[in-house]
């Protein structure tokens, strides 16, 4: 059962009330009774796949993007550094396969040359003396007897936390139950390669890992790992319903991406970029606070003073016109923080657009970011709107 994230008409599927519940679940789908028996299944707003048993729904992103795009976009927000690469563009039949594969491959990529090893300081109980002992630990814990030692000392080990991250979320791709069976094989093949490395507990945060040159090859599947730990969850549900699901916000997913790209294309300019940043659209009476808060996607900054303000629009236009509520709203912005211009960023194919404000001195710009484009050419896009942003930052 395919959706585009915009559909809104449901379609009928036969379902136990078990796995109706679980459905329910998934964030991904609307889960109600259909007339005439059956349940009505309509997507959310949000984008991925859900399979309870032999039923796979899968809800698209719109204008034909794919996992790829998807998947790069959510890696670059989290980290500029991410390339489309890193997700191997490869795409699969379905969301889970096309998973699957490309954290298979960048695992293989990292542990090619074997698990990375490192020394790391562990503390233990032993009955033989290694590295030094903890006196006051000794003494407090075994009341003067000579043994077990309390110690410490350096061991180089693979049981590090890049290795700890990988393992763990291979063991979750390997939970999936639609992952393609030759897949599966090369995920259990990696966790051996991994024996004696530990897991870590899915719902308490991941160690943090630092870029080196010696993890250098680790990295796009670190990433990866990120993703997998935030989008993708399987559960257990009553006698033997089991669901896997893969949900994203396409909407916060395109603001995070649009928001760090803007970033990053700013860097060379000498002021900066500041996300959410908070505005005021009334003037508050002495003593009292402001009541209209405001958070800004994205504004650029010089010695502290708004410049140019930038907000970006998944949903941005509608049946082929633009929305008047994001107008008024790039207009309050502008107001509130005495810039003349706003971009409206939004995603889709077309021509910028300019929307002069009658009898003030502000302007609208809507500049369309096609995310059927490579990530290159997006990225190329994303640089262009801050060159003109900069250049056209004090005139109307």
């Amino acid at each position: 059962m395919t959706f585009r994230e915009l559909e809104t008409a449901p379609q009928s599927v036969e379902l136990s009330e078990d796995d109706a519940e679980m459905l329910r679940t998934s964030k991904l789908v609307h889960v109600a009774r259909a007339w005439g028996g059956g349940w009505d299944i309509s997507p959310t707003g949000m984008v991925g796949a859900v399979q309870v048993g032999e039923l796979l729904i899968e809800v698209r992103p719109k204008d034909k993007v794919g996992l790829s795009r998807l998947m790069f976009m959510l890696g670059y927000a989290a980290d500029p550094g991410f390339r489309e690469a890193d997700t191997d563009a490869k795409e699969e039949p379905d969301f889970f396969a096309a998973i699957a594969h490309s954290f298979a491959r960048q695992c293989e990529r990292a542990l090619q040359r074997g698990p990375l090893s490192s020394y790391v300081t562990v503390d233990d109980s032993l009955r033989v003396l290694r590295g030094k002992i903890r006196v006051g630990d000794h003494i407090s814990r075994h009341l003067g007897l000579p043994i077990p030692l309390e110690v410490t000392f350096d061991d180089f080990t693979k049981d590090i936390a890049e290795n700890r991250i990988l393992r763990t979320a291979i063991r979750i791709v390997l939970d999936l139950t639609a992952v393609p069976p030759a897949v599966r094989e090369r995920l259990s093949r990696l966790d051996r390669n991994l024996d004696g490395v530990k897991l870590l507990p899915r719902v308490a945060p991941w160690p943090q890992w630092q870029e080196s040159r010696a993890n250098a090859h680790y990295i796009p599947a670190l990433r990866m790992a990120a993703l997998i730990r935030d989008g993708l969850s399987v559960e257990s549900g009553k006698g033997r319903s089991r669901m896997s699901s893969f949900a994203v916000d396409m909407a916060k997913v395109f603001e995070d991406f649009v928001t760090t790209a803007i970033k990053e294309s700013m860097r060379f300019f000498p002021g900066t970029v500041h996300a959410q940043f908070e505005a005021h659209l009334d003037e508050p009476r002495q003593g009292e606070r402001p009541r209209t808060t405001m958070y800004v996607d994205a504004v650029y900054c010089e010695a502290g003073i708004p410049r140019v303000v930038f907000d970006a629009k998944y949903k941005a236009s509608q049946f082929g016109s633009y929305s008047n509520a994001d107008e008024y709203q790039m207009l309050a912005y502008c107001t509130a923080l005495d810039v003349p211009r706003a971009w409206l960023l939004y995603a889709g194919a077309g021509s910028p657009r300019i929307v002069k404000v009658r009898n003030t001195n502000k302007e609208i710009v809507h500049f369309p970011l096609d995310l059927s484009l490579s990530p290159e050419r997006l990225l190329e896009r994303v640089q262009n709107v801050a060159n003109l942003a900069h250049a056209r930052k004090n005139s109307v």
